[in-house]
């Protein structure tokens, strides 16, 4: 073989070894951006073993959250677990704690029966409530289309999905997988009209 293909030869041979051990080191890519913003994510468990009636309006309330914003989530907690949104039925007006709830923090959801039995849909009542515990206020007076206006909307009023402001605060209240502070949080809500 004569001495230029000799060299010509070695030197590809040099420039293919010199790629896969610069490959094999390689730093490894960058993780995509879904599972940077799932890592991101806060998880909430809330404990409605006290709400009986309301199993299927918690549920729906739930999930619309859920499907609704992306940084923060709602699971229901194992029995015997600690939650940080404790759900119960009760003979009053329905009332929330202002949140938002930390997790390791606690806040209480009380569904009234009192406003079922004037006509208000138990589904929104529940995604209203939770609301509250997720940092949102009330909004009242407002219109069937701002989940957070609550009784003000009526009795006809059945929307249980929060809408783009009210998404949009939430995902704010818990971005980047922290959990921004309310100075009003803590405070109790009564939704009575």
């Amino acid at each position: 073989m004569p001495y230029s293909s000799w060299l010509k030869a070695a030197g590809t041979a040099a420039a293919i070894a010199l790629a896969t051990a610069t490959a094999a080191h390689a730093a490894p890519a960058p993780e995509p951006a879904t599972a940077a913003s799932a890592a991101a994510v806060v998880t909430l468990r809330y404990d409605d073993s006290r709400a009986g009636g309301w199993e299927a309006a918690i549920t729906a309330g739930v999930a619309s959250w859920n499907q609704n914003v992306d940084n923060v989530k709602l699971v229901e907690a194992a029995p015997g677990t600690r939650a940080e949104i404790q759900i119960i039925a009760t003979t009053g007006w329905p009332q929330a704690t202002l949140g938002p709830v930390r997790p390791g923090g606690q806040v209480r959801v009380e569904l009234g029966s009192q406003a079922v039995s004037q006509g208000h849909d138990k589904t929104r009542i529940a995604a209203h409530e939770i609301g509250h515990s997720l940092g949102l206020p009330d909004t009242k007076p407002g219109p069937c289309t701002q989940l957070m206006s609550g009784s003000s909307a009526g009795t006809t009023c059945r929307n249980a999905v929060p809408n783009a402001t009210e998404q949009s605060r939430v995902e704010s209240a818990y971005a980047n997988g922290l959990v921004a502070f309310n100075p009003a949080a803590g405070r109790t809500l009564v939704d009575a009209p």
